[in-house]
C-alpha cells in the first residue's frame, strides 16, 4: 500500500536520476464525524458541508477541541487547517497526538496567533514518558490564515516527522541505542483544540486576547487517520510492521527532505533547543543524531 518511490531524472541538464524516499501516502479525506468527537463546549463547535469541514468557536466565555474515536500506535496523521484570521493575539490552535497517562508521550503542532500584520508562530514539541521540553518554534512561509494548509505527523518505529504542506519541519528520530526514549509503546488520541493562553502564548503573554475581536474561528477539513489502532491501555497492534510507514523508504528522510528540512532551519527558525546554549548549555544528543540543527 506504500507510496511508490518518486523519481525524478534530469535527464536534459546531462545529471543523473535522483531517486527520492517515499512521501507518506496521500491523506484519504473524510467527514469529521468518521474519525472524531467533540470532547468539550460541543456548541462550539460548527459543522459545514455534510461534516466535510468544521470550525472551531473561541469567545470570552470558553473554547473547544475534539478528539479522536480511536487510540493509535504509529501512523500518519493529517489535517487541512486555515488558523484564526487578523488579530489573533492570546489564542492557541493546537493539534497533538497524546497518551492517556501521567507519564505520557506527546507529538504537538501548537500555532500561536499575533496581532493583526504580525506572522504566526509555528512551535512543535516532543513529549516521552512526560518530559518535554524540545520546543522548536518557526515561522511559516505563507499566511496560514488565508487558505487551508496541510499539517501532518508521520509516526513510526524509527522517526517521528512533522510535515507543512509535505515539507519536512522536524524530525525526532528513534535514538533508544543512546539512551533518549521515544514514544513507541504507549498508543495516542489525536486532539485539536482552540483556546484562550494570553498569559503565555504572543510575546510571553505580553499581548492579550482584544475579546472585541471575538468570536475568533479556526477551520479544518480532511480529517485523515491512517494508523494502527490499538486499546488506550494496550499497546499490541497486530498489524505492527506490516505497515506502509513501516517499509525501509519510511525510516528516514532522504537528501532532499534533508535539504528541505536545512532550508526550514536557515530561514524560517526562530527558536531551536537544539541550539540554545543559555537553556541548554550541552547540545542534547538526538540533535546531533538528528541533524536537526
Amino acid at each position: 500500500m506504500g507510496s511508490k518511490l518518486l523519481v525524478l531524472c534530469l535527464g536534459l541538464l546531462g545529471l543523473p536520476c535522483l531517486v527520492m524516499a517515499a512521501a507518506p501516502m496521500k491523506p484519504i479525506n473524510v467527514p469529521f464525524q468518521k474519525n472524531y468527537v467533540p470532547t468539550w463546549a460541543f456548541d462550539h463547535i460548527k459543522y459545514i458541508n455534510g461534516g466535510t469541514e468544521a470550525q472551531l468557536v473561541l469567545d470570552k466565555y470558553t473554547g473547544t477541541g475534539f478528539q479522536s474515536r480511536g487510540s493509535y500506535l504509529f501512523g500518519h496523521f493529517s489535517m487541512d487547517i486555515k488558523m484564526v484570521p487578523g488579530d489573533s493575539a492570546g489564542t492557541v490552535t493546537a493539534y497533538y497526538l497524546s497518551s492517556q497517562n501521567s507519564e505520557h508521550d506527546e507529538i504537538d503542532f501548537e500555532f500561536l496567533g499575533n496581532r493583526s500584520g504580525q506572522p504566526y508562530i509555528l512551535q512543535t514539541n516532543v513529549f516521552t514518558g512526560g518530559a518535554g521540553n524540545r520546543e522548536q518554534r518557526i515561522y511559516l512561509w505563507f499566511d496560514p490564515t488565508k487558505d487551508y494548509h496541510s499539517y501532518a505527523v508521520l509516526w513510526n518505529m524509527y522517526q517521528i516527522v512533522f510535515f507543512v504542506d509535505e515539507v519536512p519541519i522536524r524530525i525526532f528520530k528513534n535514538n533508544k541505542h543512546i539512551g533518549v526514549r521515544f514514544p513507541f509503546n504507549q498508543p495516542m488520541k489525536m486532539y485539536s483544540s482552540l483556546w484562550n493562553a494570553d498569559d503565555w502564548a504572543t510575546r510571553g503573554g505580553l499581548e492579550k486576547t482584544d475579546w472585541s475581536k471575538a468570536p475568533f474561528i479556526a477551520s479544518y477539513r480532511g480529517f485523515h487517520i491512517d494508523g494502527c489502532e490499538a486499546d488506550a491501555k494496550d499497546s499490541v497492534c497486530a498489524t505492527q510492521g506490516k505497515r506502509w510507514w513501516d517499509q525501509k523508504a519510511f525510516q528516514d528522510l532522504d537528501g532532499i527532505q534533508y535539504r528541505r528540512l536545512k532550508w526550514v532551519r536557515e530561514k524560517y527558525t526562530i527558536y531551536n533547543y537544539c541550539t540554545d546554549r543559555a537553556r541548554i548549555p550541552t547540545m542534547p544528543t538526538e540533535c546531533v543524531s538528528d541533524r536537526d540543527v
